[in-house]
């Protein structure tokens, strides 16, 4: 685990529905990778995650910020590969392999970057004591060579990043309040807005709690028609409960070989089941719904999506995966961009 003299767990953040706004106030991007607390404890260097796992061993290529890293000093940030000028959280997922070859050979194929936006100790001196309006400015003066997160007090360029910046991955901006030192664990010293899209899906089945729907399976058709599973709602209750309990049991299929073009099913061996999951059950894909969602993971939802409203205009057939991958454009921002401060 980390030193002793470093704070942890990191601070971590309340999800709110608007970026706070005033003079307290500092805004970051919002960085879609791994945690990290990049520590070097007397020359010996350690990067820990937000649950005491130490994450070196799977980011080899990092070890060469311990020559930049003085004795007795520890950042905080985020780990993220980037691709083609976006960042690619399916890309670190792909790193956690236990195989020491594995790791060597993607560490070279698509090498990760550390991106640091806190600092903690230097030299021994426990920075993480002052208020954030200094740390940020001593980050700058001592943190030479590494990669450091913008920052603005400005919040219509906070409001420019959520809108813009998804296409290069990012996952939404953080506020942080600058009159306060680093709270390990806590949560009241930063907020995060997340930037919510839509998208229309076909429901393909339902989960029950009993009696109860507890979730909808939502799926996207590809080009070929082929019918993709990309996740599920959370939280169904009150008229919207008894509304499906009219409508999805009549679309039960009694009959298992009605042609159906599938490509990704919830599970691959029992189509719908997930082992001590609750039941699931397939529907004829007739009904589209419209749902929120923040991001999308190995080609599914990352998080449970929220339910906003039946589409009785839409077909089925008009679910498609264009909705949730818009073609790259001339123009659009990339990462070294962002970095650069040349957004905004």
């Amino acid at each position: 685990m980390p030193g002793p003299n470093v704070p942890f767990p990191p601070m971590e953040a309340q999800l709110v529905e608007a970026l706070p706004e005033g003079e307290r106030w500092q805004y970051e991007p919002k960085w879609d990778g791994f945690r990290g607390v990049l520590e070097n404890d007397g020359g010996e260097l350690a990067l820990w995650s937000r649950n005491e796992r130490p994450l070196l061993r799977y980011f080899p290529e990092l070890r060469k910020l311990g020559d930049l890293l003085p004795p007795h000093s520890a950042l905080d940030g985020e780990i993220v590969i980037e691709l083609d000028g976006r960042l690619e959280f399916d890309a670190m997922q792909m790193r956690l392999h236990p195989a020491e070859s594995r790791i060597r050979k993607l560490s070279a194929e698509t090498p990760a970057r550390y991106i640091a936006f806190d600092i903690l100790l230097w030299n021994g001196e426990p920075i993480h004591e002052r208020p954030l309006a200094e740390r940020r400015k001593e980050l700058e003066r001592v943190a030479k060579g590494f990669s450091l997160s913008p920052v603005s007090k400005d919040p219509a360029l906070a409001k420019q990043w959520l809108e813009r910046l998804e296409i290069i991955g990012l996952d939404g901006v953080i506020a942080k309040r600058v009159d306060l030192p680093y709270k390990p664990g806590a949560r009241d010293a930063v907020s995060k807005v997340k930037h919510h899209r839509t998208v229309d899906c076909v429901i393909v089945g339902y989960r029950t709690s009993g009696t109860k729907i507890a979730s909808l399976l939502l799926g996207l058709y590809r080009d070929d028609g082929t019918l993709d599973f990309v996740g599920h709602t959370s939280g169904i209750a009150g008229p919207l409960q008894e509304q499906l309990q009219k409508m999805l049991p009549p679309l039960i299929k009694e009959d298992q070989h009605i042609e159906q073009e599938w490509g990704r099913t919830p599970e691959g061996g029992s189509r719908w089941s997930q082992g001590k999951d609750l039941p699931w059950h397939e529907i004829r894909p007739e009904i589209v719904c419209e749902v929120r969602f923040d991001k999308m993971e190995q080609e599914r939802f990352r998080h449970g999506t929220r339910f906003m409203r039946f589409r009785p205009d839409k077909d089925p057939k008009q679910c498609t995966w264009e909705q949730v991958k818009p073609a790259p454009k001339p123009g659009d921002p990339r990462l070294d961009d962002l970095l650069r401060g040349k957004l905004g």
